[in-house]
């Protein structure tokens, strides 16, 4: 019994160390490009993409973070960049709904791209999935916004 806690400790300082290690330099590129207006940049750039979900432009640098390096990376990110920009819970919702289909989804297509699925059929397909799903689910919001305010 001593042996297993100790080995679940030793685990989860590994885990933890492995993830400051990642996510601290994220942080401060994150930082760096916000300081020399990229993130203002990259969030115009896809601002249409997520207005057609109803959210803000502001939305577009956090949803982004979460598709590339995935929720465990990207959560902190997301964190940080929902509270500096004063996301909506609406936002909030709607990105953790996209991201629900689609996180991580360079390095899950090269996981399954290695075992012979198509990179390609398998990235166009979470990506279409998580943007139904998305869409929809802010037509449900948005609706229920009207009856909320009736």
């Amino acid at each position: 019994m001593l042996e297993a806690l100790k080995e679940a400790a030793v685990g989860s300082i590994q885990s933890i160390k492995q993830i400051a290690i990642i996510v601290i330099p994220i942080m401060l590129v994150m930082e760096i490009l916000k300081d020399m207006g990229l993130l203002d940049r990259i969030a115009d750039w896809f601002s249409p993409v997520v207005r057609i979900f109803g959210m803000r432009k502001e939305s577009a640098f956090p949803l982004v973070i979460g598709i590339i390096i995935g929720l465990s990376y990207g959560a902190g990110i997301i964190f940080k960049a929902a509270k500096e920009n004063k996301l909506s819970k609406k936002d909030l919702y709607l990105i953790t709904y996209f991201l629900v289909a689609a996180h991580a989804v360079f390095e899950d297509t090269a996981i399954f791209a290695a075992l012979g699925v198509s990179a390609v059929l398998l990235l166009a397909t979470r990506l279409a999935v998580a943007a139904m799903f998305t869409f929809l689910a802010s037509k449900v919001i948005k609706e229920t916004e009207k009856e909320v305010n009736l």
